[in-house]
């Protein structure tokens, strides 16, 4: 086990020697990391995991012999580390997640190697104190509300929840909107609630902190897997009941009133704390704008990116909610929020959705 005092010892998968290079190379010259091993295959990483004691493991999605998923499916039982993948733009990043592998990084374009090493040495770091829990896989439960949805495949056994209740034909839930961030662990975490959820849920905007080009194909996989609609948002999308709109890679979201109607901005502008989406600047908008009933859930991420949104938006009279530290792959966002009084309730993963719920009945 890792200690904050120690250097983190981590472990670089790849079966290109170049990327092996560069990633070693990379990684060595972050003085909080140390490098304690290679290997070129997921094999050569389970014989060598034992002997170099890794804390943290980078992990190429596509290796020959055996992918990355299935090399975190063998792994996790066994040596319960958290692993970072590095990706192409690829479907199949999301499969690695629900099979319990932390976050991933988008392999680099020509000429941005160094933007590339700070952001996997930034998850590396916050990987090393992650919670790792090997996960079955999730499959999609039955769309037929969603007309012209496409079933595609999904990995694991584990049986599909069934669907909740609507919330049915309550006017008040009209004028109801929610907002949810995560970061480190959120794209696993922000499923467990959003499929718990009903159809006709108040509508929603979600911050993930994902690399571009992952934020569509995790709107498409949220609209699988999940009962209401998902799409990745754009500016002058309505915020209604039964639309979840995901912020997209490297544009700010922000809530727009315009009379008793919302809609949203996307905009590239600047990062705001130290991120592009952010769930702060998404947080303050709806502070400052919704002037009917809303709620704020802030889930599992390094650092406070919406903890201060969060208080804005209970100060504004927001019903908010925390995720607890067990159910957190990274308790940081969430313990941020809390302590500084930004959260009413916490909760696990699998019990937010049912707090929220319980508090739309009562709206």
């Amino acid at each position: 086990m890792w200690s904050a005092n120690k250097k983190i010892r981590v472990m670089v998968v790849d079966d290109s020697v170049l990327a092996r290079t560069m990633i070693t190379q990379g990684l060595s010259q972050n003085n909080r990391i140390e490098i304690v091993g290679t290997a070129i295959n997921a094999q050569d990483a389970m014989v060598k995991v034992a002997q170099c004691k890794p804390d943290v493991i980078t992990s190429d999605v596509e290796m020959p012999g055996m992918s990355g998923i299935d090399f975190i499916k063998l792994l996790l039982p066994k040596y319960p580390l958290p692993v970072i993948l590095v990706s192409s733009l690829d479907l199949r990043v999301f499969d690695a997640l629900s099979a319990g592998a932390v976050d991933f990084v988008r392999k680099p374009e020509p000429g941005k190697n160094d933007v590339f090493i700070r952001g996997l040495a930034a998850k590396v770091i916050a990987a090393a104190g992650a919670r790792v829990r090997p996960r079955p896989g999730i499959q999609t439960p039955p769309l037929a509300s969603k007309p012209g949805a496409v079933r595609m495949p999904t990995t694991g056994s584990s049986p599909a929840l069934p669907a909740p209740p609507l919330l049915g034909n309550r006017p008040s839930l009209d004028n109801v909107i929610i907002g949810l961030g995560a970061s480190t662990g959120g794209t696993e975490a922000t499923l467990e609630v959003m499929r718990r959820l009903p159809a006709d849920i108040p509508g929603m905007l979600i911050v993930q902190h994902m690399p571009v080009g992952f934020t569509q194909m995790y709107a498409d996989r949220l609209n699988r897997l999940c009962h209401m609609e998902v799409r990745e948002a754009k500016t002058g999308d309505e915020i209604r009941r039964g639309l979840a709109l995901l912020a997209p890679a490297d544009f700010q979201m922000r809530v727009v009133r315009s009379g008793g109607r919302y809609t949203v901005s996307c905009q590239p502008g600047e990062k705001v704390s130290g991120h592009r989406p952010s769930v702060d600047a998404l947080f303050t908008s709806m502070a400052e704008q919704v002037k009917c009933k809303m709620a704020g859930i802030i889930m599992t991420g390094m650092g406070r990116d919406g903890a201060d949104g969060l208080l804005k938006m209970r100060q504004a009279g927001a019903y908010t909610i925390g995720q607890d530290k067990e159910s957190c792959v990274v308790y940081g966002m969430p313990m941020v929020a809390f302590n500084i009084g930004a959260v009413q309730v916490q909760g696990s993963c699998e019990d937010i959705a049912g707090i929220l719920l319980r508090k739309l009945q009562k709206w």
